[in-house]
């Protein structure tokens, strides 16, 4: 029993926790609201305003790895709740700061190493609950990640408006505590090898080979393979994230108050991408899912080319929301696969390796578009190394994304 349900009906609540935690920490997506602000506060430029905002990032990455072995070994509970005090305290102490560099130390540093702990507990919990529908939960509870900008975003402008910037971050932060150490108390792993009643894992399901520690996963191909696709897909995702309003401005002539309102709209378009990519995931071949997504970017990337000098609202709407969503796809995929080809046994370490690829898709992603943008002088650049990738993935997916055994050592 879980929750006073049986156990197949009361899991889903652990996905419901999940998606919530999830909606606190995604306001991340949100950074825009408060870059002016502080831009106007510490007389800075753009590029500083941003420096939160990409340490976050990183941290968020970095931690995930060494995060993964104290999961397993501490529980989901203990290492959310430490992970929301850390987040909680990096936003307040942001709201002392006097400086953005230290703006950076503490809500960067502090804040993004709280997330970093704490992302991959509620996904791990539901990838141990749910064998049988693995994408579709997982794809759910990070569906809280992609949309939280929806509706952290209003909230923090409105903040922001009435109270301050820095006090917007001392409240939010208390809100954050509290709210993640309270949803974090129940969550727990379910008992080694449980699996629902008169379920049985069919050829989708069952693609692993083995339970496989991550030293033995990283001597695989289809490792690099998930890795290198998963970098792609969150390099294209991040960097559209940083540049959609000032494209939206640039480019396609809309006003600021019009593309800040469409950026809402792919933040929805950013979150469905995880449950229907999970829900895909669970029903087609894992290639055909990852196919799917490259394909989509692909098409995004050439009608923005083609229509960036049409100043056409709707090609900017459908390419957009096209590249946000397919965002969401690997957020969705790749945690599913990981649990797929190599087990669960060790999925916490596992997919916390893996997720350093969003921290170097995040760095490389924004690195790449201001360089654009600085050499050309518009935007409108990027979609071209944007469509090269998404072939690039396309082949990888091809040659390498496929369930197999670690590689024989090299003197056996």
């Amino acid at each position: 029993m879980l929750f006073g349900m049986p156990a197949e009906k009361g899991r889903w609540v652990f996905v419901i926790l999940g998606l919530l935690i999830n909606l606190c920490m995604g306001t991340i997506y949100a950074w825009s609201v408060f870059r002016k602000p502080l831009e106007k506060l510490f007389a800075v430029g753009a590029t500083e305003s941003l420096l939160p905002y990409i340490v976050f990032l990183a941290l968020f990455a970095l931690l995930m790895p060494f995060a993964g072995g104290p999961l397993d070994r501490y529980g989901p509970k203990k290492m959310t709740v430490l992970g929301g005090v850390l987040l909680g305290v990096g936003w307040i102490l942001g709201s002392l700061s006097t400086s953005i560099t230290m703006l950076v130390l503490t809500y960067g540093v502090i804040g993004g190493a709280g997330v970093g702990i704490i992302y991959n507990c509620p996904i791990g919990v539901v990838g141990r609950w749910f064998p049988d529908k693995r994408g579709l939960a997982v794809g759910a509870t990070v569906l809280g990640f992609g949309v939280s900008a929806l509706f952290t975003a209003p909230l923090a402008n409105s903040l922001i408006g009435s109270v301050g910037v820095l006090t917007t971050f001392m409240y939010l932060g208390i809100a954050f505590l509290i709210l993640i150490v309270f949803l974090g108390l129940p969550l727990k792993f379910p008992p080694p090898d449980w699996k629902p009643s008169g379920w049985t894992p069919n050829a989708t399901t069952a693609q692993s080979c083995c339970d496989l520690p991550r030293a033995e996963m990283v001597r695989t191909k289809s490792f690099w393979g998930l890795w290198l696709c998963f970098f792609i897909g969150t390099l294209i995702g991040l960097m559209v994230i940083g540049i959609s309003s000032p494209v939206g401005q640039e480019i396609f002539m809309l006003t600021p108050a019009f593309s800040a309102i469409l950026v809402g709209l792919f933040a929805v378009f950013n979150g469905i991408g995880r449950p229907l990519f999970g829900y895909l995931f669970d029903r087609m071949a894992i290639k055909n899912a990852a196919l799917l997504s490259f394909g989509i970017i692909f098409f995004a990337a050439v009608i923005l080319i083609l229509g960036s000098g049409s100043g056409s609202s709707t090609v900017y709407i459908v390419g957009f929301s096209a590249l946000w969503l397919c965002l969401g796809s690997w957020l969705a995929i790749a945690p599913a696969c990981t649990g797929t080809f190599w087990g669960t046994k060790y999925y916490g370490p596992n997919y916390g390796l893996m997720f350093t690829a969003y921290g170097a898709g995040a760095i490389a992603g924004n690195l790449l578009a201001g360089r654009i943008r600085d050499v050309f002088g518009s935007y409108i650049g990027v979609f071209i190394p944007i469509a090269v990738l998404a072939v690039l993935g396309m082949i990888i997916t091809i040659l390498l994304l496929k369930p197999q055994g670690p590689e024989p050592a090299a003197n056996s």
